[in-house]
């Protein structure tokens, strides 16, 4: 009761621009660039937009560490105005071959409450042993001219699920990719039936009334997505393709500032994103948003477990034998809540183990040796297991608390 109470008020201080301006969203573009030992990051623009769909809660703080944060502080006081943490595509293909033998850059986009008054703002890049790869701070006024003014003429939209204000619930955007205007209801049936996939699974399924879901029917000139080892490039919304980072089933866009364009005019804070193919694949980033195929025999289980990632940040629980991959360390405790190198497995599940078969089991985050899982299955590990596991779906619960309720 106490924290139901405590919610409440939070949400009325920010309704009353405790952290800002909850009335306008400033949204920060920068670009990501480098190669696989070098980051950078410049500032690309700043705007503007009407209202703030963000948390209300717990805005000084951050669920998880993340592969980078960002940090608004008052020019004149130095306090938090809000944190947020993040991963990124560009640090994913820092990890890759290619980032040996090239430099590239990529768009990101990050939206915070418009603050008061004259504020700074701080965004970090973290390595996979947690240090800091890149860093970049600067100011932000909200009086700044050149702050660009979004307006409000967004795609067609249809709300599937509408629980209260926005200030309240967690804000989830659905969104077309290469969807013609004549397939715009084939797309609202895919949305409901991803929606109907995730009130499939525990904790959604109990807490469904924390959210708010919209479906936004971006058009496409062209129906499908793009296939490049098959030479089928199409004119889409989000310019999405399969084969990132030439792996034929990653299927991800790298036109964030378009993809927000989009949605600006909604509330927003969290985006699934359909393809309109029967391809498998997908692909989801932390606090990004996910990109799955809408009518693959596997789309129902892929849109899910892609969700555990970008919404939860939860890591991948399968692995290869071949070890091709090196993304974490013996001596480094990865901060994805569900696996563990046991370098500080305090701060995982110990008070779980031995009930529901939670336990220590080895092969996650694509290794096989030295990164433990909590069960032998689970939604984030295989597309056959129907559920998340124990682990797993308490750290949903927690990132679900987090956006809603206040922490003592």
């Amino acid at each position: 009761m106490k924290k139901n109470v405590i919610a409440a008020l939070a949400m009325l201080v920010c309704i009353a621009a405790a952290a800002g301006n909850p009335g306008r969203t400033l949204r920060l573009d920068y670009i990501f660039s480098g190669t696989d030992k070098t980051a950078e990051i410049a500032l690309a623009g700043l705007g503007s937009i009407e209202g703030w769909a963000g948390r209300c809660v717990n805005m000084d703080k951050v669920a998880l560490k993340g592969n980078g944060q960002l940090c608004m502080k008052d020019a004149a006081t130095g306090k938090v105005l809000y944190r947020n943490s993040f991963s990124t595509l560009f640090q994913e293909w820092q990890n890759n071959e290619e980032a040996v033998n090239v430099r590239k850059s990529f768009e990101n986009v990050f939206l915070v409450p418009m603050p008061d008054g004259k504020a700074e703002i701080t965004i970090e890049l973290y390595d996979n042993k947690g240090a800091v790869s890149a860093s970049l701070t600067h100011p932000v006024d909200p009086d700044d001219i050149l702050i660009r003014p979004i307006g409000r003429n967004p795609e067609p939209y249809r709300y599937l699920h509408r629980s209260g204000p926005s200030e309240e619930k967690i804000d989830i955007a659905i969104v077309a990719e290469g969807y013609s205007a004549s397939e715009s209801e084939l797309f609202y049936a895919d949305a409901e039936k991803a929606v109907n996939d995730l009130w499939s699974h525990e904790p959604f399924a109990s807490l469904k009334d924390r959210f708010n879901i919209v479906a936004v029917a971006a058009e496409s000139a062209d129906s499908g997505v793009s296939v490049p080892r098959e030479g089928l490039w199409l004119d889409t919304a989000l310019g999405s393709h399969f084969d990132t980072f030439y792996s034929d089933r990653y299927l991800t866009t790298l036109h964030l500032f378009r993809l927000h364009d989009i949605l600006a005019g909604i509330p927003y804070e969290h985006i699934i994103i359909l393809a309109n193919t029967d391809k498998y694949g997908g692909g989801g980033i932390f606090n990004s948003y996910i990109l799955s195929s809408a009518h693959n025999e596997y789309s129902s289980p892929v849109i899910v477990h892609e969700f555990g990632h970008s919404f939860a940040g939860l890591a991948d629980e399968y692995f290869y034998d071949d070890q091709y991959v090196d993304f974490y360390y013996p001596d480094t405790e990865p901060w994805e809540p569900n696996i563990t190198t046991l370098a500080d497995f305090r701060s995982k599940w110990p008070d779980m183990m031995g009930k529901d078969g939670v336990g220590l089991y080895e092969g996650a985050g694509y290794q096989s040796k030295g990164v433990y899982r909590g069960s032998k299955d689970c939604r984030m590990q295989t597309n056959t297991y129907p559920s998340f596991c124990p682990v797993c779906e308490r750290a949903i619960r927690r990132i679900i608390d987090f956006y809603t309720v206040e922490s003592d």
